[in-house]
């Protein structure tokens, strides 16, 4: 290995006081009027384990066809954020929100809105890959058969899922082999092709990169670019580098803790990613994105 190239690996490798997650050139910010409007309207969420309050004051927009990334310390609500967009936090008992989401201008917890049917339209991508103990097919098909999507039509519906996941060429000769023969990244792709069977329009991911390889991670990257194009995704990471590369919009969460020592998310800053990353408005977000806690 040369000096240059040793030089190379050492920076990368490297994360200084002073250094910020290089981030992606960004597209030119759509203007207001061609958003469309917000998938999710959040205003004054409050979240609670009980009479523990987890969350507050959690104001923001999520506009469609963009990645939005929620970034930020352990224990600061980044996943139980997450949660509250599909409604998941409701299996957890004594959980509750305060405040409002709108889920494309209708109340997300309005009392005549019902769970299981937001959970199909806004799926979710869990951190460690979960694949059913079933074959491949079987997995994607899992979804629209409890749906009652016409039998006749599975194998398209199958092979059109696992080609938007970035998977069927790797899959298709070996439909009726247990998904656990698959590698980890190969796993979370099929995660992907199971949620996006059940056609939803949003895509949560909590932290899917975090069990995966650098490789597999950049699979998944660039699929998550390619969906977007269909898709809302909005994206839990602890890694700052992969927000800044993938990311359209990115929020900075973080926990502060009351004289008693109780730890409360909140929201700092939410921006464009590349206005967040490198012109940030709050010096926590800077004191963090710098690597100067957290």
């Amino acid at each position: 290995m040369s000096n240059d190239t040793a030089a190379i690996d050492s920076s990368a490798l490297t994360t200084g006081l002073s250094r910020k997650p290089q981030v992606i050139a960004a597209e030119a910010e759509r203007p207001v009027e061609d958003r469309g409007e917000p998938v999710f309207s959040v205003k004054d969420l409050d979240f609670y384990y009980g009479s523990y309050r987890a969350i507050r004051d959690v104001t923001m927009d999520i506009w469609p066809r963009e990645i939005t990334a929620l970034i930020g310390p352990s224990g600061c609500g980044k996943s139980t954020l997450l949660r509250c967009f599909n409604r998941m936090n409701d299996l957890i008992p004594g959980a509750h929100i305060e405040g409002q989401i709108m889920f494309r201008g209708e109340d997300l917890y309005g009392s005549r809105v019902d769970p299981i049917e937001v959970r199909r339209r806004i799926g979710m991508v869990f951190q460690k890959p979960n694949p059913f103990p079933k074959t491949i097919y079987d997995n994607v098909a899992f979804g629209p058969r409890v749906n009652g999507f016409p039998r006749n039509e599975m194998a398209d519906l199958v092979e059109l899922s696992l080609r938007r996941a970035a998977l069927w060429d790797e899959v298709k000769d070996k439909l009726k082999q247990s998904a656990f023969s698959l590698s980890g990244g190969q796993q979370q792709r099929l995660c992907i092709a199971r949620a996006i069977a059940v056609k939803p329009s949003v895509i949560l991911m909590d932290e899917p990169c975090s069990a995966l390889d650098p490789i597999a991670t950049i699979r998944i990257e660039e699929l998550m670019t390619e969906l977007k194009d269909t898709y809302t995704i909005v994206i839990v990471t602890h890694n700052m580098q992969q927000a800044a590369r993938v990311s359209d919009r990115t929020a900075f969460l973080t926990a502060d803790v009351d004289d008693k020592g109780i730890r409360c998310g909140v929201l700092v800053e939410y921006d464009r990613t590349d206005k967040l990353f490198t012109t940030p408005k709050d010096k926590r977000t800077d004191d963090y994105i710098t690597g100067r806690f957290g």
